[in-house]
């Protein structure tokens, strides 16, 4: 029987720091082949060789402004580029029927929207975190928030790098929808994203954020539940953004021959 041919995978955002880390780690696996990147035109990685652009040994291809052509020369796209880019990447994937991982933060109704509609053609993997531990910490905040139930009140933690943009962060976000969700609580009527001056008592739905932005931190996030007499912490901490781009790989490995629709990191690790 002859061996299962390799994945052909390309990156969008090839140029990016999180575009270099997927290139780095596509090439690394014996499962996968590099279909090629893009990225805009006005980078500094156009016309450079994907591979050497990410500080490795040449593979021949070279980093173009093409999207459509990389959506049509893989089986799958990972895309970890700016919310400007998804609309279009998302429309390619659905005309392609290219399988596209999807870990770009930031997205809006409009967003999701276009997911939904592309996940009628192909298969979307969308998470705003690809990190496994950061998988595993949603669905003990989940577990946890169906456990405790009301009476302990919600507050999560988020702390990265100087550069990072969103606020909250995506996973932020996340972690608080899937408290809500179990609660039965609609997220935008209880998210409490900013504080400031006399707010009075804190009501007793709320899920509140608390963001920190400095140095280069990776990303921590914490899921404080307190109650009376106790606080139960859920902690996760990134050193390595490489965790991301594993991620996303296996993401796009387990997503070979699933029907069309729309899944999660969840559904990756066979949590959902």
């Amino acid at each position: 029987m002859s061996a299962r041919p390799r994945m052909k995978i390309g990156v969008t955002g090839s140029g990016g720091r999180m575009g270099r880390l997927l290139i780095a780690e596509v090439l690394a696996s014996p499962d996968c082949e590099l279909a090629g990147g893009c990225d805009l035109a006005a980078s500094p990685a156009m016309g450079k060789d994907v591979a050497v652009q990410a500080g490795l040994e040449a593979a021949g291809l070279t980093v173009g402004d093409d999207a459509e052509a990389l959506f049509q020369a893989a089986d799958a796209v990972i895309d970890c580029t700016n919310p400007l880019a998804v609309l279009g990447h998302l429309e390619l994937a659905s005309r392609h029927r290219t399988i596209l991982v999807l870990g770009t933060t930031g997205l809006e109704s409009e967003h999701h929207a276009a997911v939904n509609a592309a996940a009628l053609e192909t298969v979307v993997v969308q998470a705003s975190n690809m990190s496994v531990g950061v998988t595993l910490l949603m669905t003990l905040t989940e577990r946890a928030a169906a456990a405790l139930g009301p009476g302990y009140d919600v507050e999560i933690t988020d702390i990265h790098h100087r550069g990072k943009v969103d606020s909250p962060s995506g996973t932020a976000v996340m972690l608080g929808q899937s408290v809500a969700r179990k609660r039965g609580q609609d997220f935008g009527q209880v998210a409490r994203k900013v504080r400031h001056g006399e707010t009075g008592p804190r009501r007793a739905s709320d899920i509140g954020f608390a963001v920190s932005r400095g140095g280069d931190v990776t990303g921590d996030h914490t899921v404080i539940l307190a109650g009376r007499g106790e606080r139960i912490e859920l902690t996760q901490r990134n050193f390595s953004r490489a965790l991301y781009a594993e991620g996303g790989v296996r993401a796009a490995l387990w997503a070979r021959d699933k029907p069309a629709g729309r899944y999660s990191m969840r559904n990756v690790l066979g949590f959902a």
